[in-house]
């Protein structure tokens, strides 16, 4: 069953993004990088050993990077739209996100910027916000998703959080 991972907003915290990887590198082999963070990768990847496909998209504070602002890929039998946000303008609805989803045939969208995990279906799009592994704005902490997908299955939504003492733990959204 392949599995994707899903983090944004990491800001610098490269400690807590090799957290992320060193529990990721057995079961992962494909990455969905939302933005403001993607200077961290190559550190954090290096340091753990973590060597992914990755999916890369720049967010508001990603500068002098070479990637772009939105990404369309498939995995199973998913279309998976891909941004980080800020130019959707989500805090005003979906409508944006949505439409980009749509005219790219995604069933999945993925977003970061707003710092907090979200999970729902929206006009038959799963909506997916990992939430922010280094600057968290909810009351859960530093989160990311993991996205488990099988051929003709529904797709499985699980979102993990960081403790304080560095341990990876499943948590409610």
């Amino acid at each position: 069953m392949p599995k994707l991972l899903v983090f944004s907003d990491t800001h610098g915290s490269v400690t807590l993004l090799k957290t992320v990887f060193n529990w990721a590198k057995d079961q992962i082999h494909t990455t969905a990088c939302l933005g403001d963070g993607l200077c961290d990768l190559h550190i954090a990847a290096k340091a753990t050993g973590f060597y992914s496909d990755w999916k890369l998209v720049l967010g508001n504070n990603d500068y002098g990077i070479q990637a772009p602002e939105a990404a369309v890929f498939d995995i199973c039998d998913n279309r998976i739209f891909m941004c980080h946000g800020h130019r959707y303008s989500l805090y005003g609805g979906y409508q944006r996100l949505l439409a980009a989803a749509k005219s790219s045939d995604a069933n999945i969208a993925l977003y970061g910027h707003s710092h907090v995990p979200f999970h729902k279906k929206i006009d038959g799009i799963s909506v997916i916000n990992p939430g922010s592994v280094g600057r968290p704005r909810s009351r859960i902490g530093s989160t990311f998703a993991i996205i488990e997908c099988t051929e003709g299955e529904p797709i499985i939504v699980d979102f993990y959080g960081i403790t304080d003492k560095g341990t990876i733990k499943k948590v409610k959204v």
